[in-house]
Order: structure tokens, then C-alpha cells, then sequence
């Protein structure tokens, strides 16, 4: 995804600094995983954020170093085997690339009842989340 798109989308966020090429292909190693070219363009771009998306949807995304602890204190392979958590709303819902599927969609799932069963699909690319993030 191009820099001024993400720029764009990002504008009412704090951002953090961008993530390293070590730091992506350790999470990625970590899960086992390829991250998409436009996670891994999102995370050259800021390691990951805090703030509105679209028109009022509020979004934490971790970064790469938060991604195996926050997994594994969220017991997310227990209860959810197949996602990767990757971020939040900040409040009941946990934001996740669905690692059962090849080109890795974005679905939701509540941190309290997380089952697969709960899972909700957001976006088919996380380009597309942070576009759709004002229908979120």
C-alpha cells in the first residue's frame, strides 16, 4: 500500500515508529506465517498504533514484539487455534488475521467467549480493514 494512502488512513492515529525487517520476520517466524505485503507495508510504515480509523473506529494495533505475548496471554491458540490476534477496539473485541485461510482475512472475535465459532469476518485484507474501518 502506498505511503500517502496509509498516511491517510493513519491521520488520527499515533503511530508508532516503524517496525524493522528483523522485527517482522521474528513475529512471522514466531506464528509460523507470511504476513501480507500490505500488513507488512503497514508495519515499514509504523510498527503499529492507537486512534480512530474512518469516520469513529477506534483501533489499538500491536506491534510486531507484542504479537506472541499478547497471542499467548490471550490463550488464543486454546481457544481460537488458527487466529493471530494482531490488535483490539480497545474494549470486548480482539481484531485477528484468520491464518486458516490463505490470503489471511480480517476477522473479530471477543476476547471474552473467544471460540471460532464467534469469529466475525471484517475484511478480506487488512488494506481493505483499515479502508472499511468507518463501517467497522
Amino acid at each position: 500500500m502506498p505511503w500517502k494512502r496509509l498516511e491517510l488512513l493513519t491521520s488520527r492515529m499515533r503511530l508508532a515508529t516503524p517496525a524493522t525487517n528483523a522485527d517482522i520476520s521474528n513475529a512471522e517466524l514466531a506464528f509460523d506465517t507470511e504476513f501480507s505485503a500490505d500488513y507488512k507495508d503497514f508495519l515499514n510504515y509504523a510498527a503499529g498504533g492507537e486512534g480512530v480509523i474512518g469516520k469513529d473506529t477506534y483501533v489499538m494495533l500491536w506491534t510486531p514484539s507484542e504479537l506472541k505475548h499478547l497471542n499467548d496471554a490471550y490463550e488464543v491458540s486454546r481457544y481460537a487455534p488458527g487466529l493471530l490476534l494482531f490488535g483490539s477496539n480497545g474494549g470486548g473485541e480482539a481484531f485477528a488475521f484468520d491464518l486458516r485461510q490463505p490470503h489471511l482475512p480480517v476477522v473479530a472475535v471477543p476476547f471474552v467467549g473467544m471460540e471460532l465459532d464467534a469469529i466475525e469476518p471484517l475484511a478480506e485484507t487488512f488494506s481493505e480493514f483499515l479502508e472499511k474501518g468507518w463501517e467497522l
